[in-house]
């Protein structure tokens, strides 16, 4: 059997542009990161992840690296780093590929960001995945078990380490190759495709953590704030037209009904189709000087506008002229409010697709502003349904993909203990919840955890619900036509 050294080395070869000849090159490299007790160990393990993960175990017995799981995050990304071509390489044949084939420069990318453990396949697997029937087709639940939670040791350390503003943030260019550290995500195997949006230089790359299948991230260059603009619908139509069967879409840009990271412009992006993407028009029209582009409000819990083209410069006036006027526009009997003083409260989440040689704009009217009755926010998930999901409604939610928080996959058994009559520990605020359950359905133990994997589903509808604007009622209908209105309807 070969050495745990030697049979990394085999499979470093294997991935990468090194030779047999560069093998004791590469030996002397991993035994200066591993150490060298015990690198002579034989294994019988032969895939490269498996066997970076014992040369990880070799080095924190070593004293080469900590044990805490960012330390030996940094050594498992530099280890990944040897089967990595340089960024020159990769945007080479990205490229080079991309002339001949689109889809296979995207594919070979994808591969790579898999095969160097860039995107975390292993941990991803572990969450917990499922589509749930709800009167607005079937949405998709996910418990985000992939991040592993903080150990309360890594936590103590970041608070001791040096304080470092480079890289400014997790999506800034720099993070390219970068070592890592306790409070800063290892990135010696991280790559990113350079691109052009107009006249701005771009990033692709993927999503560690992918929450749906190709889950990517087109990053501004520049660490530059989110802002929603007429740019924003150019460039969103551009990556789908550079990234076939992709979408793009970006999160608002306020607080509350925006992403976790409004410091740094960036869009999400990824092949697939996500619930609102097969949802249908509740309602057809045409807009005053735009008769080419189909427009309609979707039948979705949150209030979307679908524009569909096919030229991008008639759809980005189109959906400027759409944003501009959601701006400034209020409704006191809708409760919507454009302003408090001189705070903004309306902005827009927009979803670009494209369907043969039509593009098509989902545009989800956002507000922000807050009441005593709901200082979350009015359209923010209420009070009764954050047992269940309580932060921002972002992006990938309004899609339709809930994103779940890790407690919930042990406090859900417990809430199914509960509906059996079993012993349990069930949260206290899943208590109202839990009893309208049993008041509505014959629970046995063949039946318990479908049932309320499908009440999480239900319950994220109306999430969506609370986070929409106008809701779905004659009022709420009308309310939004009353904007469209605003908008200019053609005759």
């Amino acid at each position: 059997m070969p050495t745990l050294v030697d049979a990394f080395i085999t499979q470093v070869i294997a991935n990468s542009d090194y030779t047999n000849d560069d093998h004791f090159y590469l030996r002397n490299r991993v035994l200066a990161l591993v150490g060298e007790d015990g690198a002579n160990q034989t294994t019988t393990l032969s895939k490269i992840i498996p066997l970076r993960d014992a040369l990880l175990d070799l080095a924190v017995a070593n004293g080469k690296v900590g044990d805490l799981a960012e330390e030996r995050d940094t050594l498992g990304a530099e280890l990944m780093n040897f089967i990595t071509p340089v960024p020159s390489v990769v945007n080479r044949q990205f490229w080079t590929t991309y002339q001949d084939s689109p889809d296979q420069a995207i594919q070979d990318f994808y591969d790579l960001s898999q095969r160097n453990d860039y995107i975390k396949v292993a941990a991803i697997a572990k969450n917990i995945a499922y589509t749930s029937a709800t009167k607005y087709g079937d949405m998709e639940i996910t418990i985000n078990l992939s991040k592993p939670e903080k150990d309360p040791k890594a936590i103590a350390a970041a608070k001791q380490a040096k304080s470092s503003s480079y890289p400014l943030c997790q999506l800034c260019m720099e993070n390219e190759g970068y070592q890592g550290r306790i409070n800063h995500p290892a990135r010696a195997n991280h790559r990113i495709i350079r691109m052009q949006l107009g006249d701005e230089e771009w990033g692709f790359q993927y999503s560690p953590y992918a929450y749906f299948n190709e889950h990517s991230i087109v990053l501004n260059t520049q660490h530059v704030p989110m802002v929603i603009s007429q740019q924003t619908f150019e460039q969103l139509l551009a990556i789908v037209d550079i990234f076939p069967g992709y979408f793009a879409g970006s999160n608002a840009d306020l607080p509350i009904v925006g992403g976790s990271i409004l410091t740094h412009n960036h869009y999400q992006t990824g092949r697939h189709e996500f619930p609102m993407a097969k949802a249908a028009f509740e309602s057809q029209f045409t807009f005053k000087d735009f008769p080419d582009i189909q427009a309609g409000i979707v039948k979705w819990p949150m209030s979307v506008i679908r524009l569909q083209g096919t030229v991008q410069s008639d759809l980005v006036a189109l959906a400027e002229k759409i944003r501009l006027t959601w701006l400034s526009y209020e409704d006191p009997a809708q409760d919507v409010i454009a302003y408090t003083g001189d705070e903004p409260h309306h902005t827009i989440t927009p979803i670009a697709r494209k369907r043969g040689d039509v593009f098509e704009l989902d545009l989800v009217l956002r507000d922000n502003h807050t009441s005593s009755e709901h200082p979350d926010g009015v359209y923010h998930p209420h009070k009764d349904v954050q047992h269940i999901k309580k932060e921002n409604i972002g992006l990938i939610e309004v899609m339709g993909l809930a994103i779940l928080p890790p407690r919930l996959k042990d406090e859900l058994a417990e809430v199914e203990g509960y509906l059996l009559g079993k012993d349990n520990k069930i949260a206290d605020y899943h208590l109202p919840w839990a009893d309208e359950i049993k008041k509505r359905h014959d629970i046995n133990d063949q039946n318990v955890a479908a049932m309320v994997r499908d009440e999480v589903g239900q319950v994220f509808a109306r999430v969506l619900e609370d986070a929409g604007i106008y809701k779905d009622t004659a009022e709420g209908k009308e309310g939004f036509l009353r904007f469209v209105r605003s908008v200019g309807l053609a005759e």
